[in-house]
């Protein structure tokens, strides 16, 4: 082609790296790229694009082996020398430059890098890097990592490189405005906030406290936040721990908001709750006098009744794992016990394994499976004089019973982990038919299985004494069961006893109501007050309701006499909801507040109350929960801000 009367166009339009590479040239009315290495000529048309011009850059055999990423490398190096030191430095140079050479000649036409795009934004980038780190919990030290440090510049080399010590200030930064946007939230919420109480750990020894707020929003949803992630020290008393959650509520303002608070199953959560239910009693700041407020994890209880049920399995266990080893030991003993199954016909379709001790639940799949082989490892015990460690007949009697126990427990807490945001009126039918089989169980004629058995239904009293009025209270809400499952429980469980024990929920649930009434008249004449633009001053409205206290609650309470049926009775005398598996109770009561406009307030609350807190990634733990390695080794004030913000930015993006 003649080039004689070609012009070498440049045009700051030009934006693509490539061009770097290449003069572009005008001939007549076509464009031509040229290569500054071969000299080959393409098309250099605007229609044509750059992925062709890329491709030959791929393939030019006399283009310098220094691509693209070299001319950023004397600015990086400036840039670096300000927190590395020089062995450091150099190490860290020679690895990106080795690997950016790679990465060059690896690139494709998809990687299209825009270095001069004048919309790249340095701070809002760092500041996504941060979130980044805060959604995944990577640890921050990533940003100096080799590897990282050459993705992010072949990605876009404007960016600049950060230390970990910026991108914490960048954590410790975004944290500082969620909890703000948290906090402003909590303080427009319809309803009241329960909080669960857990301790977490790290591998260090270090223990922290985790508060979480739990809420039904305006929109009916039940929602949850981590409020706090605080380091205790293990020689703390129950005072210091009050104390601790004591500041945390008034820090977050929500002190004069609060329903009920839910700890494990421990004794030594006792003082605590005492401690901060008599503080918020003093300002009577409690529903119910505070009846409804010490809530214990119902997985908990469980978790602890299936640990009796396991130690009491203990020897047994450990008998069938040792000999659950030993068929597995070599393939001459597996096709041995194999042929044995199949002559006692006992073939399962379920395959032998072990256990993980630290997931109770496998100890419980893996004793079920090994009850089918029981009459096989009975045979094997005869004919194979090295194995001498199958369960007595007896043995594997109380394992089957054992077993069926456990098999409850794990069916339980199937339930209470099914649902992602479990209300509260889903435990008390199934912790009711717990109790039922503790009570069977503690008549068996095996003095073995019987003690184990009131060693468990001990613990079960001591939860439901607690919880009981909360689960009855949660359920009466639910529209497809009202007050029928209290009845029909109460009768089982404390027989001529059951009508006073009735009378306890219902006069709870009316007092409850009447509370919520009272709070919507002030509600009411709080608005009254805003509409009737009154000259008044601000407190006089407050000081007036305070003194008319007494008349709102005489008011409500002879609604009934005076012919008028409240929210209650109406929801009591209607006939029950169809029982669907798609019901969904918090879109029910959302549906229908107009018609029950207080008792839905009511529902709001107590249908919120977390009666479970453990999370589904740790239902079956045997062992508490542990923070990350990473993380635990960073300072108390920034793990709080890394565990609160994750847990926020989390939950937006979920919702």
């Amino acid at each position: 082609m003649d080039m004689s009367d070609a012009v070498v166009v440049k045009s700051t339009r030009l934006k693509s790296v490539v061009w770097n590479d290449f003069d572009r040239i005008k001939k007549g009315d076509k464009c031509i790229a040229v290569c500054r290495h071969c000299k080959k000529k393409l098309s250099g048309s605007s229609t044509s694009g750059t992925s062709h011009l890329r491709n030959h850059l791929i393939r030019c055999q006399r283009r310098s082996n220094l691509g693209i990423p070299q001319l950023f490398a004397a600015r990086e190096k400036k840039k670096e020398g300000t927190f590395l030191n020089l062995d450091q430095e150099q190490k860290k140079d020679e690895a990106f430059n080795l690997v950016n050479i790679r990465f060059e000649q690896e690139q494709t036409k998809d990687d299209i890098i825009n270095y001069g795009s004048s919309n790249f934004d340095q701070r809002r980038s760092r500041f996504d890097l941060a979130r980044m780190i805060i959604l995944h919990g990577y640890p921050l030290d990533m940003v100096e990592h080799v590897g990282f440090r050459v993705f992010v510049k072949n990605l876009q080399p404007l960016f600049e490189l950060v230390t970990s010590e910026r991108v914490e200030a960048d954590c410790m930064e975004i944290y500082g405005k969620e909890k703000q946007k948290v906090k402003d939230m909590l303080g427009k919420l319809p309803g009241k906030i329960s909080l669960t109480v857990d301790m977490w750990a790290s591998l260090d020894g270090a223990e922290y406290l985790c508060l979480t707020a739990h809420y039904i929003d305006e929109s009916w949803q039940l929602n949850k936040k981590i409020l706090n992630f605080i380091v205790v020290d293990s020689s703390h008393t129950e005072d210091k721990h009050s104390e601790i959650i004591m500041e945390s509520l008034m820090d977050w303002d929500i002190d004069r908001n609060l329903f009920s608070m839910t700890f494990d199953s421990f004794s030594t959560n006792d003082n605590i709750v005492f401690r901060i239910r008599d503080r918020l009693s003093q300002n009577k700041l409690l529903s119910c006098d505070g009846r409804l407020f010490d809530v214990r994890c119902a997985a908990n209880v469980i978790n602890m009744m299936s640990q009796d049920a396991l130690e009491a399995l203990c020897e047994m266990t450990d008998k069938i794992r040792g000999s659950i080893r030993y068929v597995k030991s070599s393939q001459v003993i597996q096709e041995k016990f194999n042929s044995i199954v199949h002559q006692v016909g006992g073939e399962s379709r379920r395959c032998l394994c072990l256990d993980n001790p630290l997931q109770w639940n496998s100890t419980y799949v893996m004793v079920e499976i090994a009850l089918e082989y029981r009459y096989a490892f009975a045979l094997l015990q005869e004919n194979d004089p090295v194995y001498a460690m199958c369960p007595s007949d007896v043995e594997w009697d109380r394992v089957n019973i054992i077993t069926s126990y456990l098999k409850l427990f794990v069916g339980v807490t199937n339930v209470f982990t099914r649902f992602k945001s479990p209300t509260a009126n889903l435990y008390f039918p199934e912790l009711c038919e717990v109790y039922s089989q503790l009570n069977e169980w503690c008549k068996n004629a095996d003095d073995y299985i019987s003690s184990l058995a009131l060693k468990m239904r001990s613990k079960f009293e001591e939860y439901w004494m607690r919880c009981s009025l909360s689960l009855a209270v949660a359920v009466m809400l639910d529209p497809r069961f009202k007050m029928k499952p209290v009845d029909y429980y109460y009768a089982q469980f404390f027989g001529s006893g059951a009508p006073g024990r009735i009378s306890d929920v219902f006069e709870c649930v009316k007092t409850l109501y009447n509370e919520h009434s009272t709070c919507l008249a002030y509600v009411d004449q709080g608005l009254a007050w805003q509409v009737g633009g009154s000259s008044r001053l601000p407190g006089s409205g407050r000081d007036l309701r305070d003194r008319l206290t007494g008349f709102d609650k005489f008011l409500h309470e002879t609604t009934e006499i005076d012919g008028t049926k409240s929210d209650l009775d109406k929801y009591l005398e209607e006939p029950l909801f169809p029982r669907n598996a798609e019901f969904d109770i918090l879109n029910w009561w959302k549906v229908h507040a107009p018609r029950y406009p207080i008792l839905s307030m009511m529902a709001r609350n107590v249908l919120g109350i977390p009666v479970s807190k453990v999370s589904l990634d740790s239902t079956f733990n045997t062992g508490g929960r542990v923070l990350d390695r990473d993380w635990s080794s960073m300072n108390p004030a920034t793990i709080q801000a890394l565990m609160c913000a994750q847990d926020w930015i989390r939950s937006e993006l979920e919702s």
